[in-house]
């Protein structure tokens, strides 16, 4: 991936051969979207839509080079509002009453031809490599297909390296794309058919609407939606076109890893990770949006009219992960999101729709007319799980267990069944008490969305309606592998439970193996910088877990010396404002994450405790990774981590081992300011929040609060934030009067703007 910048000659973007920190995914602007925000009340443009005129990084609108204006706010009914910049003079970048010069892309695209052209050539090779590499062992390849920019690119490549005969595409169709989308579909399917390339649609046998009241609304930690109407059918359409259930494949995928902070930590190639034992190859995954867009307009492929709106993404048209352009698509699609917002509607106020907050839902809750069908508790020394109106049998799900090491017991109620099994059985068997809790969560739950059916490779769970049955189980267990064992559980479950709640998740935190980072790495690394790639002490294995760690919390760029570690060494890179800053980028790395997930602060755990507490969020019984994740807490709380800023300790007594994560030494506001940002950015954007927000542990959000990251308390949180709205109200604004607390972070800032106060 190249680095870019702005062309003034061209009004495109320039790519170069430098290696780039970051790419803020630039996008082109059109007239139509100029058209919507207002810009033609003070520029003037001719009102076409084939050549752009601005390029658009989130809200910061970008012409010939300068920083022209931004936009501010804005929901789903309320325009957002236009800054006009000025430049270092003070002097408008752009002045009112300009005629605006549309980008010249032919002069755009040859300027770019020769870099893209290498990129082009790398990422061909590596489609044909893959494909070399599994074409005997697999039963076929096939282009996940959305009509959106990525997968027509993607297309385009697969194209290239491959042979027309030996993929198919498949457009899983959510039932919920823009209007325009089957626009770009039906005429990418003409191509296709031209070209003898086989072409699919596969779609959910439910209907979205549908599934919206079955599910309750998608939020951003409650995504059954990808699952339901994307992957499932497609693997259902792949079932059929092969004929056979247990066909494995590979599919080419337009993910890339600048999209997203959970999509940074992609590889190119995965197995089992988007679909239970299949292949992945995301082919374009260091592509940036600007490679993207030159590379489309150098090979006049199709583009989507839903752009040119101003649409960074044309995936579902409402959805959780793309607040921002809400206005955009009311304005243009407010009839394709009426039934959306009609549904979000029978369960939020107005205000909420608008403000977005239904997007942060993380259970059944705030749902109306929805009760808990599977209550669990322990009483009179019995666990106890109490299911009301179940949909499906539990006798057809249990087969999926086979022998059950622990006697239980049902009794039938006139609305449902009791469920009780000793309690002592969670310690003594956690993986089977876990699986066995899921087969409940399914029989009570269960709508036959057949996500359960495409996880069985083998074909022996069917469904009749939404009746399952299930025949020939070799118990895999692979359909209880999903997170409570059923999606609408998941969605719908009530956090309030009588009894003890167990996490359940399957994400891989044992990210550091047996390798976490020793003192004498990060000495090395910050005296060798740039060269410490070509001459360290590290084993291979070891060089390759720390270089993970070391861009994850971005302290490398390639094999470059960071800016943000050439910050760390001017402060000391050991010091404890240094740390500090280390720790709020490490919050997000997965493994250090969990510890402070599920560790709580000033809480002593030993070694089998904290095992316990593994292997309930589904890391295997007497694996290695047990013994690596507690050995990694260790190693960290040698580092300054642990000896400077006070991350933890690790202490023993006899053959006994305690863990304790421990509040840190943390005395300056610029550190929580900066984990402010960082959490604002993990959580798309959302700059407006209460102290009460983050202070509560219990909302699953993909932000982790300052709070729970340096152990703070309320009063310390409210000292913190005073300090910092005192002494830098270009940042923040923080309010904490008449019972109210509210604190504003400046949209225009960023975590890295932070920084520079240091």
């Amino acid at each position: 991936m190249y680095a870019y910048t702005y062309d003034p000659e061209t009004g495109g973007i320039l790519l170069n051969d430098s290696t780039p920190l970051f790419s803020k995914e630039p996008r082109p602007v059109y007239a139509r979207e100029m058209d919507i925000l207002g810009f033609d009340q003070h520029w003037k443009y001719d009102k076409q839509d084939d050549f752009p005129y601005m390029w658009a990084e989130s809200n910061v609108y970008w012409y010939r080079g300068v920083q022209a204006a931004k936009t501010r706010g804005g929901s789903l009914y309320v325009k957002p509002e236009i800054e006009y910049l000025s430049d270092a003079d003070g002097k408008p970048a752009v002045p009112e009453g300009e005629t605006l010069q549309p980008v010249d892309l032919e002069a755009m695209c040859e300027k770019n031809r020769g870099l893209l052209n290498v990129l082009e050539q790398i990422t061909v090779k590596k489609i044909f490599d893959v494909y070399k590499r599994y074409r005997k062992k697999l039963d076929c390849f096939h282009v996940a297909f959305s009509g959106g920019k990525d997968s027509i690119v993607l297309l385009d490549l697969v194209k290239k390296a491959l042979p027309k005969s030996s993929f198919v595409v498949v457009f899983g169709d959510t039932g919920m794309e823009f209007p325009d989308t089957y626009d770009v579909i039906d005429r990418v399917e003409v191509q296709c058919r031209e070209e003898k390339i086989e072409f699919y649609r596969a779609a959910s046998h439910l209907q979205p609407e549908e599934s919206w009241r079955l599910f309750g609304p998608p939020s951003r930690v409650l995504r059954w939606c990808c699952s339901v109407h994307k992957s499932t059918p497609q693997v259902i359409k792949l079932r059929e076109i092969l004929g056979k259930p247990d066909y494995q494949g590979l599919a080419f995928v337009g993910v890339r890893a600048h999209e997203s902070i959970s999509r940074a930590d992609y590889e190119y190639e995965n197995y089992s990770t988007k679909q239970k034992g299949q292949y992945s190859h995301n082919a374009i995954l260091e592509w940036s949006s600007a490679e993207i867009w030159i590379y489309m307009y150098i090979h006049d492929l199709m583009i989507s009219e839903a752009y040119k709106y101003g649409n960074a993404r044309v995936g579902c048209i409402f959805c959780p992960m793309s607040l921002k352009t809400d206005y955009l698509k009311n304005s243009i699609y407010s009839s394709a999101i009426a039934p959306f917002v009609e549904i979000v509607g029978e369960n939020y106020s107005p205000e909420n729709i608008a403000n977005g907050y239904w997007c942060a839902r993380k259970n059944g809750t705030a749902l109306k007319d929805v009760s808990e069908k599977c209550i669990e508790f322990i009483e009179n020394d019995k666990y106890i799980i109490k299911v009301q109106n179940p949909t499906t049998d539990w006798r057809e799900w249990i087969i999926t267990l086979g022998n059950i090491p622990f006697k239980y017991q049902v009794t039938e109620t006139p609305s449902g069944y009791i469920v009780k099994f000793n309690p002592q059985n969670l310690k003594e068997y956690p993986k089977e008490t876990s699986l066995f809790k899921r087969i409940f969560h399914k029989s009570a739950y269960c709508v036959g969305c057949r996500v359960c059916e495409t996880n069985c490779r083998h074909g022996n769970i069917s469904f009749d309606g939404n009746q399952v049955h299930i025949s020939k189980c070799i118990h895999c267990q692979e359909c209880n592998q999903l997170e409570g064992g059923c999606l609408v559980y998941k969605s719908l479950k009530y956090p309030s439970s009588k009894g003890e709640s167990v996490m359940e998740n399957n994400r891989p935190i044992d990210i550091f193996n047996s390798h976490a980072p020793k003192l004498e790495w990060f000495e090395e690394f910050f005296s060798q910088k740039d060269s410490f790639w070509d001459n360290n002490s590290l084993g291979s294995e070891q060089i390759a877990r720390f270089s993970k760690f070391l861009h994850t919390v971005n302290l490398a760029s390639g094999k470059k010396f960071s800016s943000f570690a050439e910050k760390l060494e001017t402060l000391g890179w050991n010091s404890e404002i240094s740390q500090g800053l280390l720790l709020a980028n490490a919050a997000y790395h997965p493994q250090i994450n969990w510890y402070i997930q599920n560790l709580q602060i000033a809480t002593e755990y030993t070694r089998p405790d904290v095992e316990q507490k593994l292997i309930a969020y589904g890391v295997k019984e007497k694996s290695k990774s047990l013994g690596n994740i507690i050995r990694a807490f260790a190693r960290l709380c040698d580092l300054p981590l642990g000896t400077v800023l006070n991350f933890g300790v690790v202490e023993k007594s006899g053959k006994e081992e305690y863990l304790t994560r421990t509040k840190t030494r943390i005395s300056d506001e610029r550190v929580i300011l900066y984990s402010l940002y960082k959490y604002a950015e993990a959580c798309e954007g959302y700059y407006q929040f209460s102290l009460a927000r983050l202070m509560d542990n219990t909302v699953e959000s993909a932000g982790v609060s300052p709070a729970q990251i340096f152990g703070l308390d309320r009063d310390e949180m409210e000292q913190f934030l005073n300090a910092a709205s005192v002494k830098y109200p270009e940042f923040i604004h923080a309010s904490f009067t008449h019972d109210l607390d509210k604190i504003d972070l400046r949209e225009e800032k960023s975590s890295e703007d932070v920084l520079t106060l240091f």
